[in-house]
C-alpha cells in the first residue's frame, strides 16, 4: 500500500510473504538441475590430462600429434580451394555466350511444351463416344444383374430401348432391373402410378439416394460427434437403400452361393448412378457431382464381400432424339455441339409458362432470351457493368433440370410391350428374385420420403423412350476441321490443264476467297424529295 507522505512506495513485504518467494526460487532452481542433470547439460567436459611426465616417449607422442593436427588442417584448406575453383568454372560457363541452338533451357523449355500439347490431345481424344460404348457393353458383358437407373421425373424418357434389347439378348441368362431415383422430387401419386405401369415388365426398385455423402476420412472424424449434430436434411437422407441391398442379397445366396454377384449400374448422363453405389456402400466411393458426364470409365466397389458394383459412364444418346430429349439426355452442351441456350429454348417450349414462372418466381417473359435474362437479374449472375450472364444463368438452369433440385413431372402413359419382350422373357426375368420382399420394401421407401406438392411441380411434355448407342461402328466422329494459316498458297488443282488454265483456275479460287471475306454493300435509291407528312418546326416553333 502507498503511503502518502512518500514519494515512492515501500518494498517492504512480510516475512512470510519473502519466506514464500524463496522457496519457490529453491524449487525452481532444484527443477532446472535436475532437468539439465537428466539431459547431460550441467556436466563439466572433463579436462584432458595430457601425456603424464613419467610416460615413456612422451615427446615422440606429443610430435605426432602436432603433425595429425597439421594434416587435417591442409586437407581442410585443400577442400575448401577446390570448392572455390569449381564455383568460379561454372560461373565462367554460365557467362559465356551461346547461340539459341546450344542453349539447353530454350531446347528444354520447347520439349515440355510438345509435350504437353500431346499429353492434352491424348487426354481428350481417349473419352470418345467410341471409348464411351466399349466400356458400356464390357460392364454388361462382366455382370450378372444389370440395374437400370431412371429418373422418376420422366422414367419413360430415361429408358434405352436398345440397352435392355441388348442385356436380354446376351447369353448367361442376366437380370434387368429398373431403379426409380430421384423420388423426393416427383409427387406421391406420379411415383406410385409410374411403378404399377414398369412393374408389368420388369421389377422396379423405388430409391432415393444420398448427396451429402463423404469420403472415410471425413466419415471417420464425424463420428465423434454426438447423435444430435449429424447432418439429417432431406439431402443427407436415403431410401430404398436396404430393400435393394435385401433383394441382391437373396439372389446371390440362390444363384451363386459360393461366388460373387456382379451387379452393373447403367443409365443415362446425370441419372443418378455414382450416387447410388455411393449410397449403398455409405460413403463416397465414386466421383459425383451436378456437372453431365463426370463418370468416364468403368469403375469396380465392392459392398460386401460377395457383392460387387459396376460404375459405368452415361448411354451415349442417339443423334435421331427430338431435341428435347437430347437437352436432357445426353452431351451436346458440355461437348460444344449446342449451345446452352438452345437447349433452355428447347425445354421451356415442353413446359407450361404459369409453372416455370412461379417456380423461378420470375414476371411474365416474351422468350427464352427474356427468361434467362431475368433468371440471371434474379440470382446475381452479372458481369462488369451490370450485364447479365446469359451463359452461366442457361447452365444453371440446366443443372437444375438434370440435376437433383428441380421437382416436375410428367404424364403416367399406358405402355405397349416393345418387340423384344414377351411373356415368357418377362417370368424369366423375374424368376429368382423375391418379389414379395421387394413390394414390402417398396411401401416402406414410399412412406418414409416427403414428397412435393403437385401444384409446385413443373409439368413436362415426355417424347417417349431415348434411343441410345451401344455399337462404337454405328458412331461417326464429325471431322474437326483444320484452320487454314494465312497466307498459304493453294494446291493445284488434280487433272490434266495447261499451264495456262492452272493459273486461271488459282486466280479465280483466290479472288472468290477475298470476295467471301469482305462485306459487300449494295446501293439503294433513296427519295428525298418531301412529302406531304413531313413535319414543320414552324407550327410548334415560332
Amino acid at each position: 500500500m502507498k503511503r502518502p507522505k512518500l514519494k515512492k512506495a515501500s518494498k517492504r513485504v512480510s516475512c512470510s510473504q519473502r519466506y514464500k518467494i524463496q522457496k519457490k526460487v529453491r524449487e525452481h532452481n532444484r527443477k532446472l538441475k535436475k532437468e539439465a542433470g537428466k539431459k547431460g547439460v550441467g556436466k563439466r567436459a572433463k579436462k584432458d590430462l595430457g601425456v603424464p611426465n613419467i610416460a615413456p616417449f612422451k615427446e615422440e607422442v606429443l610430435r605426432e600429434a602436432e603433425q595429425r593436427k597439421l594434416k587435417i588442417e591442409e586437407e581442410k584448406q585443400k577442400r575448401k580451394q577446390e570448392k572455390i575453383d569449381e564455383r568460379a568454372k561454372r560461373k565462367k560457363e554460365r557467362d559465356a555466350p551461346r547461340s539459341e541452338s546450344e542453349n539447353p533451357k530454350a531446347k528444354k523449355a520447347r520439349v515440355d511444351t510438345d509435350e504437353k500439347e500431346v499429353s492434352k490431345k491424348n487426354a481428350i481424344n481417349k473419352y470418345t463416344k467410341q471409348f464411351l460404348c466399349s466400356e458400356i457393353n464390357t460392364v454388361i458383358d462382366q455382370s450378372d444383374v444389370i440395374l437400370e437407373v431412371l429418373d422418376a421425373r420422366d422414367p419413360l424418357g430415361y429408358r434405352c430401348p436398345q440397352l435392355e434389347e441388348a442385356v436380354l439378348t446376351r447369353p448367361g441368362n442376366k437380370k434387368l432391373l429398373l431403379v426409380l431415383t430421384k423420388i423426393d422430387l416427383v409427387p406421391q401419386e406420379n411415383v406410385e402410378k409410374w411403378i404399377q405401369c414398369l412393374e408389368q415388365e420388369f421389377p422396379v426398385v423405388a430409391f432415393k439416394a444420398s448427396t451429402q455423402l463423404v469420403d472415410k476420412t471425413v466419415q471417420e472424424k464425424k463420428r465423434r460427434f454426438p447423435d444430435s449434430l449429424l447432418d439429417k436434411s432431406r439431402a443427407s437422407l436415403s431410401f430404398g437403400n436396404a430393400c435393394l441391398l435385401g433383394l441382391l442379397e437373396s439372389f446371390q445366396a440362390t444363384s451363386k452361393p459360393e461366388g460373387t454377384l456382379k451387379v452393373g449400374v447403367v443409365g443415362f448422363p446425370n441419372v443418378g448412378k455414382s450416387s447410388l453405389i455411393n449410397t449403398m456402400k455409405g460413403l463416397r466411393a465414386c466421383n459425383a457431382g451436378v456437372k453431365r458426364g463426370i463418370t468416364k470409365s468403368m469403375q469396380d466397389v465392392f459392398i460386401q464381400k460377395n457383392l460387387k458394383l459396376y460404375d459405368s459412364p452415361g448411354i451415349v444418346a442417339s443423334p435421331s432424339n427430338p431435341p428435347a430429349s437430347l437437352a436432357l439426355r445426353s452431351l451436346q452442351v458440355e461437348e460444344g455441339e449446342e449451345k446452352a441456350l438452345e437447349a433452355v429454348r428447347t425445354l421451356l417450349k415442353q413446359c407450361d409458362k404459369v409453372q416455370v414462372m412461379l417456380q423461378y418466381n420470375i414476371p411474365d417473359y416474351r422468350n427464352s432470351l427474356e427468361f434467362i435474362t431475368l433468371l440471371a437479374k434474379k440470382r446475381g449472375y452479372l458481369m462488369k457493368g451490370g450485364v447479365a450472364n446469359m451463359e452461366q444463368s442457361a447452365t444453371t438452369f440446366l443443372d437444375d433440370w438434370t440435376g437433383a433440385k428441380l421437382s416436375y413431372h410428367s404424364k403416367v402413359e399406358s405402355l405397349s410391350m416393345p418387340p423384344y419382350l414377351s411373356d415368357t422373357v418377362v417370368t424369366e426375368n423375374k424368376k429368382g428374385l423375391n418379389l414379395l420382399k421387394l413390394q414390402t420394401g417398396n411401401e416402406a421407401t414410399l412412406q418414409g420420403v416427403k414428397y412435393p406438392n403437385k401444384a409446385s411441380s413443373i409439368s413436362l411434355i415426355s417424347k417417349g423412350p431415348t434411343a441410345g448407342l451401344l455399337n462404337p461402328t454405328n458412331i461417326v466422329q464429325k471431322p474437326v476441321p483444320i484452320p487454314r494459316e494465312e497466307g498459304k498458297e493453294l494446291e493445284e488443282p488434280n487433272r490434266e490443264s495447261g499451264p495456262g488454265e492452272d493459273t486461271k483456275d488459282v486466280k479465280k479460287i483466290t479472288d472468290n476467297k477475298n470476295k467471301s471475306n469482305k462485306v459487300q454493300f449494295q446501293s439503294v435509291p433513296v427519295d428525298i424529295s418531301p412529302n406531304n407528312d413531313t413535319y414543320d418546326f414552324n407550327t410548334d416553333f415560332k
